[in-house]
């Protein structure tokens, strides 16, 4: 009986660390993971505003907007190509050719202004709330920013019932919010960071 215990035991620890590392792997679900890889996947078009940042070197940090054939200009490296590629990409191209004149370059890209795509990175606010809308994503915003664009809930919200639903992937992963504990205890651990094309669904009670 102890051998079986053991071994019992033994598989639920097992079980409990490969439940344990598939949520830590995964940043779409996993609160307390930063999300930046998910909005690197996002490919730049004509018209997104970019902001490129060379540490220790201001005269060469710029915010601009990719031309019609989809390069950016740089200080001193000339155009780059920004157009469908991610900013992971293009800063990893800015680095290579600024070391030819910097030693060891650090440098990254910021998506700003995403207009290339507009209706694929909008953020979508639905269901019982007092304005359902669709608005344009900006780096930084929360759920808690587009719940009040939205104007809030409305009186016959279920506001814990709240979902987050999130392309990552080709799947649509499904992010619970604790909607009241935001709105009316400041409890945050829920008010994700919104990425582009994030859809927030409020419903209504079941009376």
């Amino acid at each position: 009986m102890n051998i079986l215990r053991s071994l019992l035991v033994g598989m639920a620890v097992l079980f409990l660390s490969a439940c344990s590392s598939t949520s830590t792997l995964d940043p779409a679900v996993d609160p307390n993971t930063p999300k930046e890889s998910l909005v690197n996947e996002y490919r730049i078009g004509v018209d997104d505003h970019v902001s490129i940042n060379v540490w220790g070197n201001e005269e060469l940090s710029v915010e601009m907007p990719v031309r019609p054939d989809g390069m950016i200009s740089m200080p001193l490296i000339g155009d780059v190509q920004a157009g469908n590629r991610t900013p992971m990409e293009v800063a990893r191209d800015i680095k290579r050719k600024l070391s030819a004149y910097i030693r060891d370059p650090n440098v990254t890209v910021i998506l700003t202004e995403l207009n290339s795509h507009e209706y694929l990175s909008r953020i979508r606010v639905t269901g019982a709330v007092r304005t359902p809308l669709s608005m344009p994503y900006r780096q930084g915003m929360t759920v808690l920013d587009a719940i009040l664009e939205a104007g809030s809930v409305n009186e016959f919200a279920s506001a814990d019932s709240t979902k987050l639903y999130r392309k990552y992937h080709g799947k649509t992963v499904v992010l619970d919010v604790e909607l009241d504990g935001i709105l009316n205890d400041g409890e945050l651990s829920t008010n994700y960071k919104l990425l582009p094309g994030d859809i927030i669904t409020v419903p209504e009670r079941l009376f």
